[in-house]
């Protein structure tokens, strides 16, 4: 099984520092379960390229499997594919490298850089979908190709393997932290024993990004062997020690935000013009997605137009907060009907997203990875599939306004992007067009003669709905 990691930063030969292995020589060795070679195909300024290759010894696997589970033969396919050996080969081999230390250069180390890396032969339970799951949310961008079962026999189908390659500017360390915790993880197996000493393992080397990830849930579960006790036991360790750190954080970035727009009082006309819209459209249910701490839903439940008001947030945390913005354990009854709140992704379809009458998405996409769009207009757009879409996001043309805001920088530490007029408008009207929608925008805030308003709104209806309301209107 092979790996390899390229980088075309230049002088890119430092990667042979990083990793403390020099590039004129092979450098082996012995595992207990075979042996690892590290040699570079490539090292010079401009492209350099370390190989980890395995070199499994199927005899050994054999007379030290765990009580000959999955194991027992003498073929099969461990010698391969990248799985929970190719874990250990990088936590042995490339050790320093992984625990982010260099002798010789930490700067280098604490450095975001171009790599690429390669593995030639990935099991995937779960296939493409998975791969993406687990991989994008890190900022990778993905190449795979499926592999066929045989070459020479098509008819065969194609099999659970697949030929990975992943892209992004990402510390060497980090790298090699989300591929050792998440190529056993895609394998859904692994060949040693696991006890509590693996929590720690997960705990560690997922440290920075497990706690935030959409599907740490997915990734415990299998890293621990399905065994749940430890995969909640990871799970709670990993809430005591983010939560604190996050919620600092989040509390610092949207008093930020606020404090840039406080003086046109943004968060107020955004409110207006969305209620606006629902009152014009007749709206009687609506879901508020990325709720946060319900500020909204609080302003839409106490409008008696909304037979059924709903909010939906990734972040327990928020959905805490909103909670107990909204009074909800002192609610009558009869009135607690009308409003729910629930925990979800707008990556991934969900039934509770159906039914209602309109969707409303404020100040929320721009918080998402240009590359997860598509996934929200397909959950919002087509599966949930409302009468009404508004999405509202901040104009990045007015953002030389603020005195406060330095040139070039966004409003929000979290935004992934702010777009101009006409970005946002080209990407609404193919939203539109491909999900059987119209659109229409409307300026939010004080609009200037060059720089437009400081926040945007598209209102998505669908098609059916006009004609109804047009065919209604001729009537009349």
């Amino acid at each position: 099984m092979l790996l390899t990691i390229s980088t075309l930063r230049h002088p890119a030969n430092d990667l042979s520092l990083l990793l403390l292995k020099n590039p004129d020589n092979v450098h082996s060795f012995e595992l207990g379960f075979g042996k690892a070679h590290v040699f570079f195909s490539e090292s010079s300024a401009e492209n350099c390229t370390a190989c980890l290759l395995l070199d499994v010894d199927s005899v050994k696997l054999v007379r030290g499997s765990r009580g000959g589970e999955g194991l027992e033969q003498y073929v099969n396919d461990r010698p391969y594919v990248c799985s929970s050996f190719m874990s250990v080969a990088i936590a042995q081999v490339y050790g320093s490298a992984l625990s982010g230390k260099c002798k010789f250069n930490q700067e280098l180390v604490d450095c975001a850089l171009p790599l690429v890396a390669h593995l030639s032969v990935l099991p995937c339970r779960g296939g493409e979908e998975l791969l993406r799951l687990l991989f994008e949310p890190l900022g990778y961008s993905l190449t795979c190709r499926r592999l066929p079962l045989d070459e020479k026999f098509p008819e065969w189908g194609e099999s659970r393997y697949f030929s990975l390659e992943l892209s992004a500017e990402v510390k060497l360390k980090d790298l090699l932290s989300h591929l050792y915790v998440l190529i056993p993880v895609l394998d859904d197996d692994k060949h040693y024993y696991v006890d509590e000493a693996e929590v720690e393992k997960l705990l560690r080397h997922g440290q920075g990004w497990l706690a935030n990830h959409p599907q740490k849930n997915l990734i415990s579960r299998r890293y621990l062997a399905h065994q749940q006790s430890l995969a909640r036991l990871a799970l709670s360790r990993l809430v005591e020690e983010d939560l604190d750190d996050l919620e600092e954080k989040d509390e610092r970035l949207n008093l930020q935000e606020e404090q840039v727009e406080r003086s046109l009082s943004l968060n107020e006309q955004r409110m207006q013009s969305v209620f606006a819209v629902l009152q014009r459209h007749e709206v009687r249910s609506v879901v508020d997605l990325g709720c946060g701490e319900g500020r909204y839903l609080k302003e839409l439940f106490e409008q008696r137009q909304f037979d059924l008001v709903a909010g939906m947030d990734v972040s327990p945390t928020a959905l805490e907060k909103a909670h107990d913005r909204l009074r909800l354990e002192r609610l009558p009854e009869r009135m607690r009907e009308r409003i729910s709140l629930f925990q979800g992704s707008l990556m991934y379809r969900d039934e509770r997203l159906r039914g209602f009458d309109a969707a409303i998405c404020v100040e929320v996409i721009e918080h998402m990875e240009l590359s997860r769009l598509p996934s929200f207009e397909h959950t919002v757009f087509h599966f949930a599939a409302p009468e009404l879409v508004v999405i509202s996001t901040p104009n990045f043309e007015y953002n030389r306004k603020f005195e406060s805001l330095p040139a070039g920088k966004f409003r929000h530490g979290d935004h992934r992007f702010e777009w101009t007029r006409e970005q946002f408008q080209n990407w609404a009207k193919s939203v539109a067009e491909r999900s059987n929608y119209q659109v229409y925008f409307e300026p939010i805030g004080p609009v200037d003669t060059e720089c437009g308003a400081p926040t945007q709104m598209a209102v998505f209806s669908r098609q059916a709905q006009l004609e109804a309301q047009s065919s209604k209107g001729e009537h009349n």
